[in-house]
């Protein structure tokens, strides 16, 4: 027996009239295998590999090959015994030839497709192996016509034959490990050469044993919702949101579940294996091939390299998973991915709920994580809406009661009232309400995190160690190999204007353009960011995958994050504190002063940079990227492979297996994370001065909930089943934002708006404690007589008279005082109740936040009680299992007679296959 638990056997597979030919592979008795030819797997019939002449007489050999577990091969079938429909089914390649294994994943390869000169010898070499054409072509006189061109070409030649080579090699290798291999090359994909990997039943039960893969066992129980009022409750909401679910099996509340269990091929009669066909789905069995691709190494050649190795280096140029099937047509067969097509990634169905638990059936639990979560911060984002929306129309409403609004300096009372939009009493409330509202969020997702792990039998699951990269092997190659060889005049444009409206608005004008500008700016060095984080990543040369992704996403983040958000952070905590005063301006190099803000504060301008940069990267950067960008590279894939194509190869029907591998590979879940990541710090971080931030999150939501759904069932190849609990570091960082943003909204409040000068001036300055004369408790004088030179006005007289004294925003002593333009105690004043109103705030809302942590359970009480219940079902599961064998061994025991009664050792029982249980579990 070998190590996979088959002995040694010889496979011999003879193809029919068409001179398919024959390969066959030889198995040893340590378990090795050895090529006879260079292909030791099925091949398509089209091609004529090197007929074996002793074994004309043989047309397929039936293996049954008697495992370890207990059952018996299906015999291989022949195609021209298949039926019209199973040739139908065949020929979309989901299938083998044989029209009966299906297709878990596929290798694709570069094909050097012959010139008319070489035609005749490509096909009578094609089996032959890659070093036996090596040393005939060493030994062979160099051609004649051209010694350069031959040189290149004898070189390009001996690329090809090494990655041959190697994956005549990975493939043998991987038929030890227990997989079937069929190649393609004659498709209409030309230069591209398909290796379809199917995993048969006991290389399944195998892996499935050594991943720990838990499986619904026979043993069934009910579910309870909770107590009676409990259940009543979630009836009801169920009928009301009925029309808001999706039409899927998957989403309907069952009343019973299936008790899990890791998979043993020891304990196979606790399962019901009455349908092998359908107990591991595609999903499973695509995970379970892809382990083995990732265990499985070449070792022959001077350095090891495995699957993600030899991705790297050309050997293989793709690797993915199938699609369940066609989604476009009228005679497209039910699958999984049809059916999230229409009741998922579709527009129309914008107002149901997503059908998670297909998604984490078709996709795996990683990609289920995402958008469950994408899903629950969506749906907390409409009371945020609603909030927020109130605390702007308080704000459009008492706009005219506004005593600071109206003043006669006209030329900001645009600014002035408008600010007050976003810049009033009610903003404080909102901004205390959202920091609740993340951690109310944050406490939901954890809650719905734990139902889903319970749902998803993961209650148990623990990450495992996972292989090393790609570019891990291959740096560490490398660095073996290098050891061993060693906007000025726009404003003044705008001023000069005659349209007195454009002269009027010249500061919103110039700011909203910078904005806009700002804006261009950050899409582009979005991308560069992304580009620095990942080779400073790759410079690190992580092992794994997931320490690869962890550091990756860090400084992804913090490149990304400073890159979004420091214009804002500009706006609201720096520009206009370092101007100096009149008289005594700042200047940068000698000629340029340093910005102010306008003169109603700086929390317009915040909110316009705020909202222009948010509303740019939803719709600019994340929806048109998404959707223009994967379009454009298939488009681009598409036209290359046609332009080499024949006129007749265009008249067939691509394979399944071909319509994959023209979509965009699957790049991982960090960019959709990062876009919502970014959001959420939009909508917590400064949601003090634009309280509409959640309602335009809510909207892009809505459509990127669908857009991605479209993306990732036709736009992409399907991703490898990644199994995970929880959604990894981005809790933390969601959890590090909501800490922050309490901060960052308490100093927007104290230091950007002026809600903190009005109280004070209100309840300390005012003689009637109202609003009458805020504005001029906050301008200072200047007598224009003391300008440096050549700093004055250049039009004095513009006004039509001389000006002697001017007002300006500050708190400072006037010309006439002992200690003229000095800083005036009302700015102290001012300043140590703006400290004092960040500390209250932080400590007030964390608490508040701490207190609804505390308050939340992270599990909810009936899952609890479901998991409780499960672990007492199965211990008494083996316990009734346990009783039967004493019962038989006490049955045994009492017809050896006495002798036996005294012998403590209960003798081995002899091995049953599943099909001889009759226990009913």
């Amino acid at each position: 027996m070998d190590g996979n638990g088959t002995g040694p056997r010889k496979s011999i597979q003879n193809h029919d009239a068409k001179g398919a030919g024959k390969t066959f592979l030889v198995h040893n008795r340590s378990g090795n295998h050895f090529p006879e030819q260079a292909s030791a797997m099925r091949k398509n019939e089209k091609y004529t590999p090197v007929p074996v002449q002793e074994e004309k007489g043989v047309d397929i050999i039936n293996i049954k090959g008697i495992e370890d577990i207990g059952y018996v091969q299906q015999d291989s079938i022949r195609l021209n015994s298949l039926t019209p429909e199973e040739r139908t089914q065949c020929r979309q390649g989901l299938y083998f030839q044989d029209g009966q294994r299906r297709v878990d994943y596929v290798l694709t390869y570069h094909v050097k497709k012959p010139n008319s000169s070489r035609s005749r010898r490509h096909s009578s070499r094609f089996m032959e192996s890659a070093l036996a054409r090596s040393i005939r072509r060493a030994r062979a006189p160099p051609p004649k016509d051209d010694p350069e061109i031959a040189a290149q070409e004898q070189s390009l030649d001996y690329h090809e034959d090494d990655k041959l080579f190697r994956r005549e090699e990975f493939e043998c290798n991987l038929q030890e490990m227990g997989l079937e291999l069929e190649k393609d090359e004659d498709t209409k994909t030309p230069g591209v050469g398909f290796v379809k990997i199917h995993a048969p039943w006991h290389v399944l039960c195998r892996e499935a044993e050594f991943m720990k893969l838990k499986m619904p066992t026979k043993k069934v129980y009910e579910v309870k919702q909770g107590s009676n009022l409990v259940e009543k409750i979630n009836t009801f909401i169920h009928k009301v949101t009925e029309p808001l679910q999706p039409k899927v099996e998957e989403n309907r509340i069952q009343n019973v579940k299936h008790l899990s269990y890791p998979f043993s091929r020891e304990k196979q009669h606790l399962f019901d294996l009455t349908d092998r066909d359908s107990f591991f789905d595609s999903k499973t069995r695509s995970s379970i091939v892809f382990e083995i691709l990732k265990r499985t190494q070449c070792t022959r050649a001077k350095y090891i390299m495995g699957i993600t190795s030899l991705l790297a280096n050309g050997v293989y140029m793709a690797a993915y998973p199938l699609h369940d099937g066609d989604i476009e047509g009228e005679n497209a067969d039910p699958n999984d991915r049809k059916l999230l097509r229409d009741e998922w990634a579709s527009y129309g169905v914008f107002y149901k709920y997503q059908p998670i638990s297909l998604i984490r059936k078709y996709f795996g639990e990683k990609i289920g994580l995402y958008f469950a979560w994408l899903g629950v911060y969506t749906q907390m984002l409409i009371p945020a809406s609603v909030v927020g929306v109130i605390v702007f129309l308080y704000g459009c409403a008492t706009v005219d009661d506004d005593i600071p609004s109206y003043w006669k300096l006209n030329t900001a009372c645009g600014t002035a009232r408008a600010s007050h939009l976003f810049d009033n009493p009610a903003t404080v409330f909102f901004s205390i309400f959202m920091a609740l509202w993340a951690a109310m969020f944050m406490e939901h997702w954890k809650r719905r995190q734990m139902r889903l792990n319970y749902i998803w039998d993961l209650t148990g699951f623990e990450d495992q160690e996972d292989h090393p990269r790609a570019e891990y092997e291959f740096r560490v190659m490398q660095k073996t190999l290098r050891k061993e060889r060693q906007t000025h005049k726009f404003e003044a444009a705008l001023h000069m204007s005659s349209n007195p409206i454009t002269r009027s608005n010249v500061r919103l004008t110039v700011k909203t353009t910078a904005a806009i500008i700002n804006l261009v700016v950050i899409l582009i060095l979005d991308e560069v960011y992304g580009a620095i984080a990942r080779w400073l990543t790759v410079l690190e040369v992580p092992k794994t995958d997931k320490s690869f992704e962890e550091r990756l996403i860090f400084k992804t983040f913090i490149l990304k994050f400073v890159n979004a958000f420091t214009p804002i952070i500009y706006i609201a905590f720096f520009r206009g504190r370092l101007v100096g005063r009149p008289g005594s301006y700042l200047y940068v190099f000698e000629s340029y002063r340093m910005e102010e803000c306008a003169h109603g504060g700086c929390l317009m301008e915040l909110c316009i940079q705020l909202s222009i940069t948010m509303l740019g990267k939803q719709l600019i950067q994340n929806n048109l990227f998404e959707i223009g960008v994967p379009k454009l590279k298939k488009l681009i894939r598409y036209i290359k492979s046609k332009r080499t194509s024949q006129e007749e190869e265009h008249d067939k029907k691509l394979q399944r297996y071909e319509i994959d591998y023209f979509l965009e590979p699957f790049s991982g879940l960090t960019p959709e994370y990062m876009e919502m990541i970014i959001q959420f710090g939009f909508v917590t971080l400064f949601v003090a001065s634009f309280p509409l931030a959640p309602l335009f999150a809510l909207l892009n939501n809505i459509i990127e909930i669908r857009l991605d759904a479209k993306k990732f069932v036709a736009e992409l190849r399907r991703p490898i089943a990644g199994r995970a609990k929880d959604i990894g570091i981005w809790y933390n960082i969601l959890r590090g934002i909501g800490k922050v943003a309490v901060i960052v909204n308490a100093f927007v409040i104290s230091f950007t708006s002026d809600f903190i000068p009005r109280l004070v001036y209100q309840y300390m300055y005012s003689p009637d404690n109202t609003m009458h004369g805020f504005v001029n408790h906050t301008l200072s004088y200047f007598n224009v007589s003391h300008f440096q030179n050549g700093t004055q006005p250049l039009q004095p007289m513009h006004l039509g008279y001389s000006v002697e004294m001017c007002r300006y925003k500050d708190y400072r002593e006037p010309p006439w005082s002992p200690t003229p333009y000095e800083i005036s105690k009302e700015f102290w004043a001012v300043l140590a109740v703006r400290l004092a109103f960040v500390i209250v705030f932080q400590n007030v809302v964390m608490l508040m936040s701490d207190i609804v942590d505390w308050l939340i359970p992270d599990i909810p009480k009936d899952i609890s009680l479901q998991i409780h219940k499960e672990k007492i079902l199965m211990v008494e599961l083996f316990m009734k299992e346990e009783q039967g064998k004493m019962h038989i061994l006490d049955s045994m025991g009492s017809k050896g007679g006495k002798d036996s009664c005294n012998n403590h050792s209960p003798a081995p029982r002899p091995r049953s296959t599943p099909h001889t249980h009759t226990n009913d579990y």
